[in-house]
């Protein structure tokens, strides 16, 4: 692997209420290589856009805050950095593309405007050249007529065209960081799967770095080379794709693996998902010891006692390397 553009170290972020400080990032550490996308999975409420936000510094301070670790981008420690240098590397060299564009975008100014207006903030560049930069932008996205997309303002575009001008706004400085917050979410299966191409195909033109964040564990299958899986604010199991779908080691892995929907055959017999019982618990009140305790079903007494470290491990048997769990049982039959 060629040396990371985000490395995260032991990152802690916490959210301050009535006078009481309640940790929802709880040391997360990875790294992500150019060319390379991390997927960050889990439940609702498991912590992964409060760790995308927290990596990009965008979470309200107060009453949010990051109290602890290290995030670099490109070397470059962004933790304690003045607003203003954190402003010049936004949209510059790390983007975002956030899971609804219509409420992100501005309803009252057309698409030419925005995405022009995102290229000259970063570029010393002109009115006329962001513009041409603009078109050349909605184009390389796949946007058909980008000349005449520029006049055009969000509610006249489908939903994957608006996604496609995020998109566009998101590479207006050719940043090496890209951040997908569900990015396909709003989308029908067939707009889904263009958005989803042509962010690998960016990313591989690009040499991007991408963190993708989803529910869909079948887009991480298609869509990503290793995969951090995380509960209540920590990752609980990290490693390459087809190591972790081929063997979750995990019992929360597994579980969300055993409800997941699949294909089913013609004339074979139905299968019932499996559930996971009760819910993620909310920040300010986690259990004692491994935190899905009380929702697994190889619950002992050291799991309610000690929280798992995150360690090496390698459930395949043949010395994959790269594997790491959070669990006092893996490895047990």
């Amino acid at each position: 692997m060629s040396a990371a553009v985000l490395a995260v170290r032991d990152l802690q972020t916490s959210i301050i209420r009535e006078g009481i400080r309640t940790p929802v990032v709880r040391g997360v550490s990875f790294e992500i290589a150019r060319g390379e996308t991390l997927a960050l999975v889990g439940e609702s409420g498991c912590g992964k856009s409060m760790t995308a936000l927290s990596v990009l510094q965008l979470l309200p301070e107060p009453p949010c805050s990051i109290t602890g670790g290290s995030v670099r981008l490109e070397g470059r420690e962004l933790v304690g950095l003045p607003e203003r240098a954190l402003c010049r590397l936004r949209g510059r060299r790390m983007a975002m593309i956030f899971q609804d564009p219509m409420s992100t975008l501005n309803p009252v100014l057309s698409i030419g405007r925005q995405v022009a207006e995102a290229v000259a903030v970063h570029t010393a560049c002109g009115a006329g050249a962001a513009r041409q930069r603009a078109v050349e932008l909605l184009a390389l996205v796949g946007l058909p007529d980008p000349a005449l997309r520029l006049q055009e303002y969000p509610h006249r575009l489908s939903g994957g065209m608006r996604q496609r001008v995020m998109i566009a706004m998101a590479l207006a400085s050719d940043p090496s960081l890209l951040v997908a917050d569900e990015p396909t979410t709003a989308l029908d299966v067939t707009i889904q799967s263009q958005i989803l191409a042509l962010l690998a195909d960016l990313r591989t033109r690009l040499g991007l770095a991408v963190l993708f964040i989803t529910h869909n564990l079948g887009l991480v299958a298609e869509h990503a080379d290793r995969v951090a899986v995380m509960y209540a604010g920590r990752i609980i199991e990290e490693g390459a794709v087809q190591d972790v779908l081929a063997a979750p080691a995990h019992p929360y892995t597994i579980g969300l693996f055993g409800a997941r929907p699949g294909p089913r055959l013609p004339h074979a017999p139905r299968r019932r998902l499996v559930e996971i019982p009760g819910a993620v618990p909310p920040p300010h009140a986690l259990p004692p010891g491994c935190a899905f305790a009380p929702r697994c079903p190889r619950t002992e007494a050291a799991c309610r006692t000690a929280m798992p470290a995150l360690a090496p491990h390698d459930s395949m048997g043949q010395g994959v390397t790269g594997r790491l769990v959070a669990c006092v049982r893996v490895g047990e039959p």
